[in-house]
């Protein structure tokens, strides 16, 4: 047997080991480096702050322009094209209607998306140039931009560029030359995120996963050949990079072993699920009340935005109409950080009423019962965020249900930002816990994180390399016909 695996692993090992330090030198990019994306957070960075001055009409004076039957589903104020303008969502239809004359914008062409990419970038406009695309490319490639086609790239010099779909007006992906070039050092090659094989996603996932697999199978070997092969009371049987590759598989050996795993595990392998890895679903109350409920205009009479931004005492870039457990409110948001919610009658506040917040998720989720209900002003095991962007304090709160479903609750905007149930255990663990090494006094305490996950990637990284220099070697032996172990 231990013959076997040395024999395995030395064949496996030599095709694997290009790929195991592949994975660990992009993953140390990737401790500090996203994929591209645009978020919330970053278009409101982007946005220009409202101007009360030019607010002339109401949500409703601004809907009735439309002519559609019914309500909105959704109602938000912000600028666009450097005017205040309603942006109204009925289903899938999206539209904006100027605050300032009332005139609808349902068309986005080339001049107005100009407009946006260069108000984004704090570029001329005069000096881009566009490229409609007819494909996805590396930046978008994935993702659910080409659901709004056709979609025009926006360039500068500088190496900005902006993406916009024509059917939206809105900026769906953006990157500089420093994105895109750590990208291609970390998550690119770390996910094998490249444009042919990705356009394909199901051969991609089937790719990653039996890498992933037979890379955790070579780890297994190589740890077992290791331990097989030492011995507190002999030397190890190897000099020169060998021995130092023993000696780090001894030390990181386990750690490429879970590590693939783990990774393998984010692709959600195995289509039949094992008893006691089932992952359920977090009941769906809690959100659905906290979701709002149906819009109405005469909800938002007592108080019209000009004057709610008078009030508000920030910068406000976007205003939300919301309606939660019986009274309406404008949510007024300058960032993730500073938020006010504004009363149809009474003077702003920083958050929900917190004892009111609670009875309505109390009473939403009858018959079932809560378990537990607190504010917590720490994250926590289920509830962490290495860049603490997460908010805090979130209200807990824990049902009774089987899966004993749990959810944080922000009380600055009474929604969801975290929940997990007890069916999520090996995504938590297995996934997040062995890959990321997401624990929390780890991310509650950095740079410790950092120099724990530094200090095993270069571990592991050091193994990957020793494997390399031997695979190389034992090629070059085999081809010259020297090689006689």
């Amino acid at each position: 047997m231990k013959k076997f695996a040395i024999l395995c692993h030395r064949w496996t090992g030599t095709a694997f080991c290009v790929l195991f330090a592949w994975w660990f030198i992009s993953g140390i990019f990737m401790m500090y480096v996203d994929y591209p994306e645009v978020n919330d957070s970053d278009r409101l960075a982007h946005a220009q702050a409202l101007d009360s001055s030019r607010i002339q009409l109401t949500a409703e004076q601004a809907w009735a322009s439309l002519k559609t039957k019914g309500e909105p589903d959704e109602v938000r104020l912000r600028m666009f094209d450097s005017r205040p303008a309603y942006w109204f969502r009925l289903g899938k239809a999206r539209a904006y209607v100027y605050a300032d004359d009332g005139r609808i914008q349902v068309k986005f062409p080339p001049d107005l998306n100009l407009r946006t990419a260069a108000a984004w970038t704090g570029q001329p406009a005069d000096g881009a140039t566009s490229e409609l695309m007819a494909s996805e490319d590396q930046w978008t490639v994935g993702g659910l931009y080409f659901n709004y086609e056709p979609l025009t790239k926006y360039l500068w010099p500088d190496g900005q560029q902006v993406y916009i779909p024509t059917a939206t007006g809105e900026v769906v992906q953006y990157t500089t030359s420093a994105s895109r070039l750590l990208s291609y050092l970390g998550p690119i090659p770390h996910w094998l995120y490249f444009t042919p094989l990705r356009k394909n996603p199901q051969l991609w996932s089937r790719i990653i996963i039996w890498l992933a697999g037979a890379a955790t199978v070579v780890a297994l070997l190589g740890l077992f050949a290791g331990l097989s092969l030492y011995s507190p009371s002999k030397r190890i049987p190897f000099t020169g990079t060998k021995r130092l590759h023993m000696i780090l598989g001894l030390f990181f050996g386990f750690l490429a072993c879970t590590w693939t795993f783990s990774g393998m595990l984010s692709m959600d392998p195995f289509p039949v699920k094992i008893a006691g890895l089932v992952q359920t679903k977090e009941d769906p109350r809690i959100p659905e009340a906290l979701g709002g409920e149906p819009f109405a205009f005469e909800a938002f009479s007592g108080k019209s935005p000009r004057e709610a931004l008078t009030q508000a005492a920030l910068s406000v870039k976007e205003i939300e109409f919301l309606s939660v457990g019986g009274k309406s409110f404008y949510l007024a948001t300058q960032d993730a950080e500073h938020t006010r919610l504004i009363p149809m009658d009474g003077a702003p506040t920083a958050e929900f009423d917190r004892p009111a917040l609670v009875g309505l998720v109390t009473k939403a989720i009858q018959p079932t019962g809560l378990s537990e209900a607190r504010f917590i002003t720490k994250y926590d095991a289920h509830y962490l965020d290495r860049h603490h962007e997460l908010p805090l304090p979130v209200l807990f709160v824990q049902l009774k249900d089987p899966q004993r479903s749990s959810f944080y609750i922000d009380p600055r905007t009474a929604r969801v930002v975290g929940s997990y149930s007890s069916g999520r255990w090996p995504e938590r663990w297995l996934y997040h816990g062995l890959h990321s090494i997401n624990l929390p006094w780890l991310y509650n305490h950095r740079p410790a994180w950092d120099v724990a996950v530094l200090f095993l990637m270069l571990g592991g990284t050091s193994l990957a390399i020793t494997s390399v220099v031997i695979a190389v070697r034992f090629v070059g032996l085999k081809m010259a016909g020297k090689y006689t172990r």
